[in-house]
């Protein structure tokens, strides 16, 4: 008689050990299958050919055996939201936004844009926010931010602002630092503010064709001054502070060789560009090392003590537009380009074979250019393996960053994922 009840206790009793354990009902594996995924924007120029999100195994690199995702004509850019269950990728193919739930590998819904894109950001899984430097407003000049709403889907506001090309989330959110072309000012969002009656928008004057900027561990906005690479008179790039309060202003700067892309670790900057040659007597031009590189020109990698406001180091690195920055688990900090000096060809190799990234390490100061062609487009790092994931040339290339080479092991005999299509961005979904 009591045997029912004493089983029911014990099957009560595994439960509750599975429970503590981690385990519980609402535990949910994705379609593939994989439980460390890296989706890789596959872009093919043929109407009729599959392009998509490819799913990686970022375990061991291999591909999925489930199918990709359908993400429009022709998707690149990509961008995830904090708790990565939402996927932002731009379809050049039809300037729309594909939005994507990463836990079910569905495509939930498309947003027209009104224009190309090249910056987006999803600092929450309910809003993003796409710079689109073409688009028309009435009684306006081209350009603006569009507002994505990601719960229902469709733009939820266009905020008129005038060639915005970049736009920068803070690290809550609240803010957006947008960028525009040819422009001296930084305009501040603050979208939480829409139809509250509050200004939505500020512009603040003062800097030196600003592109881009990082945020500190404190809150503190550091604004990247392109200066002569983007066709300003002054002599050099620099970095400056964004005084965020009450009434924001521009604040103390410090000139640098070139400011594009950077990204901080700790209390150092890490600052990249491409100096002009005509700068002042007391700055480094773009000039490579004498008999090094069949390359025309060089481009820089600042580093800067935050705490000091002061660069304490410098290094030669590839040329052109750096916009693509990222570190390794063990320091190894990867830093691309767009239209660099190419040299030699990589599926020919004879001689030096260059192209837009470079690898800075920063215990040692020491720097590898890869023996690689093409633009890059895409990187992502792991905080469980030593290997940087590198889309260049539209190839989705694996490096082992212990030794700054492309990983050789029996998955990967090349150090390139074999994927049919161009290779445009990568992100990791989960965690590790």
């Amino acid at each position: 008689m009591n045997r029912v009840p004493i089983f029911a206790v014990i099957l009560a009793l595994i439960s509750i050990s599975f429970l503590a354990c981690g385990y519980s009902s609402s535990y949910y594996k994705p379609p593939s299958g994989l439980a460390t995924r890296v989706f890789a924007s596959q872009s093919i120029s043929s109407p009729t050919s599959g392009a998509g999100l490819v799913i990686i195994n970022g375990a061991n690199d291999s591909l999925a055996r489930a199918s990709g995702i359908s993400a429009g004509r022709s998707p690149g850019l990509m961008a995830i939201s904090p708790e990565r269950s939402t996927l932002l990728v731009f379809d050049s193919g039809t300037n729309s936004i594909q939005v994507v739930n990463t836990k079910t590998e569905s495509l939930i819904g498309a947003i027209q844009l009104a224009g190309p894109t090249t910056s987006m950001v999803a600092p929450t899984s309910s809003f993003g926010y796409v710079a689109v430097p073409r688009a028309v407003l009435n009684g306006s000049p081209p350009g603006a931010i569009e507002v994505l709403n990601l719960t229902i889907g469709g733009v939820a506001s266009t905020l008129s602002v005038p060639n915005a090309q970049t736009v920068v989330a803070s690290p809550s959110g609240t803010q957006l630092l947008v960028f525009s072309s040819d422009s001296d000012s930084v305009t501040i969002v603050s979208p939480f503010s829409l139809n509250t009656g509050n200004p939505v928008a500020t512009t603040v004057a003062g800097f030196d064709r600003p592109v881009n900027a990082v945020f500190g561990g404190d809150g503190t906005a550091y604004i990247l001054n392109c200066g002569p690479e983007c066709g300003s008179a002054s002599a050099s790039a620099s970095v400056q502070i964004l005084n965020l309060g009450t009434t924001p202003s521009a604040g103390a700067s410090l000139a640098v060789d070139g400011a594009t892309i950077a990204l901080i670790s700790g209390s150092t900057l890490y600052v990249a560009g491409t100096p002009t040659a005509s700068v002042s007597n007391s700055s480094p031009n773009n000039l490579c090392p004498p008999n090094t590189t069949a390359a025309p020109t060089c481009g820089r990698l600042d580093i800067v003590d935050l705490s000091s406001m002061t660069v304490t180091g410098t290094a030669i690195i590839t040329d052109g537009y750096h916009d693509r920055i990222d570190m390794s688990n063990n320091g190894q900090l990867f830093i691309g380009s767009h239209t660099c000096s190419t040299v030699g060809n990589v599926n020919a190799p004879q001689g030096e074979v260059r192209g837009c990234l470079s690898i800075f390490n920063t215990a040692t100061a020491a720097v590898v250019i890869p023996p690689d062609n093409g633009d890059v487009t895409g990187l992502q790092s792991f905080t469980g393996r030593s290997v940087e994931y590198v889309a260049e040339g539209g190839n989705l290339r694996v490096y082992d960053t212990t030794k700054n080479i492309l990983l050789l092991n029996n998955i990967i005999s090349t150090g390139t994922i074999g994927i049919t299509g161009q290779i445009i961005d990568v992100k990791a979904v989960d965690f590790f």
